[in-house]
């Protein structure tokens, strides 16, 4: 069941032509041979049929190993998506509405200010307008960022994921963060961050459940994702994908720390593992409207409305800041949502939603097209954006309807 998500279909017959699948299969081949790139494995869905699926270069570049179907990949946040639809599963059970504060399971949240420029290159703190709200978790307006992606002076202070995600537990996180200064007022800014991890440490407190216990029940299991999870385990460790051992960009030495050390917590914006298999499973649920194989896991309604743009009039949208190809497009509830055919540089339709993960795993669906496409690849760094755009400009260019 891993190695095959879905029925299989013949590429032609649902509009992919067998030269795009050539020119997909000679872009990973020469990206392997010049070295910048150790392998992937491509999973590619149209009209609810797998039309391709296939392994490419090394699983360990070192060893030699090669890649396989079953490689299990580190999501990074690519796990985002699956918490958020956890979250308005519970939203949609009247046990988590999204005007809900976040200060109502952890009261610090209610105490932060937020940090403007003072114009000198300083701070001046305000309180917060409005409390933050699990709306803003899910959407990224909350004014919670990471160290190094904020735009202004407050983000300096903030740290990485790197520095909580082997160090904090689930108290010492709320009080890292909730010391700091938000870098905007709720609700008013994307700015991207520890959002969803919060988000994941409220699905702790509503349910009682350690967080991945949760999605183990309530999404993994009902969609067949049997190789997804938080734990390092010994099988996932030795069918793990690895990188080249030194950045091709710029010589650095380079490696993917969750695949060697168990992190502290089921970190929500970051830290679950799995294989392309599995997410192509979950990308076709929601491309279903919530249901696969007649597991329901979210009904079309919170489909769409997880799926519509959330960014309205007078939010600051800088989703482009995070992800450079994406202009024309606005953020919903765990998702990039396409709003305008025009102003990206990847083709795609109206209504496409899409995230990816930092190591270098890739995810978007169209539900005009009816495609799903999940890439599994190890490159971190600024060269996994390289791969996001132009994987996605393969897939549309074999389209042949």
């Amino acid at each position: 069941m891993s190695a095959y998500p879905l029925p299989s279909g013949d590429p032609e017959a649902h509009g992919i032509s067998a030269a795009g699948i050539a020119a997909i299969d000679a872009f990973f081949a020469r990206e392997i041979s010049a070295k910048r790139l150790p392998g992937a494995v491509l999973a590619i869905a149209r009209e609810g049929r797998l039309v391709h699926h296939r392994a490419y270069g090394a699983r360990d570049p070192v060893a030699g190993v090669p890649m396989t179907l079953d490689t299990v990949f580190p999501l990074a946040s690519m796990t985002k998506i699956m918490v958020s639809v956890a979250a308005l599963k519970l939203m949609q059970a009247g046990r988590l509405p999204l005007r809900s504060r976040v200060d109502s399971w952890f009261p610090a949240f209610g105490n932060m200010q937020v940090g403007l420029d003072d114009g000198r290159g300083g701070l001046t703190l305000q309180p917060q307008q409005r409390p933050i709200l699990i709306h803003d978790l899910l959407r990224h307006t909350s004014g919670i960022t990471y160290g190094g992606r904020g735009l202004g002076p407050a983000a300096a202070l903030w740290p990485s994921a790197s520095e909580v995600m082997f160090a904090d537990d689930a108290a010492g996180f709320i009080d890292r963060i909730t010391r700091l200064p938000l870098t905007h007022q709720p609700g008013t800014a994307f700015e991207y961050g520890f959002s969803t991890d919060v988000l994941g440490l409220v699905i702790e407190k509503v349910t009682g459940e350690r967080l991945g216990a949760h999605l183990l029940r309530e999404v993994w299991q009902p969609l067949g994702m049997n190789d997804t999870g938080f734990e390092l385990t010994d099988d996932r460790r030795a069918r793990g994908a690895l990188p080249l051992p030194f950045n091709p960009l710029d010589g650095s030495p380079q490696a993917v720390t969750v695949m060697q050390r168990q992190t502290t917590l089921d970190w929500g914006g970051a830290a679950a593992m799995g294989t392309v298999s599995d997410y192509l499973r979950f990308g076709q649920m929601l491309h279903n409207g919530g249901v696969l194989h007649g597991a329901r896991i979210l009904s079309p309604q919170t489909v769409a409305l997880m799926t519509a743009n959330h960014l309205g009039e007078g939010v600051i949208n800088t989703v482009h800041h995070t992800e450079p190809h994406r202009e024309g497009y606005g953020f919903g509830l765990g998702v990039a949502v396409r709003t305008q055919a025009g102003l990206a540089s990847v083709p795609g339709r109206v209504g496409e939603f899409t995230w990816n993960g930092a190591y270098g795993t890739i995810f978007f669906a169209d539900p005009t097209e009816q495609l799903v496409v999940v890439a599994g690849t190890v490159a971190p760094g600024e060269i996994r954006k390289h791969y996001r755009e132009q994987l996605q400009v393969l897939v549309y260019g074999a389209l042949t309807r």
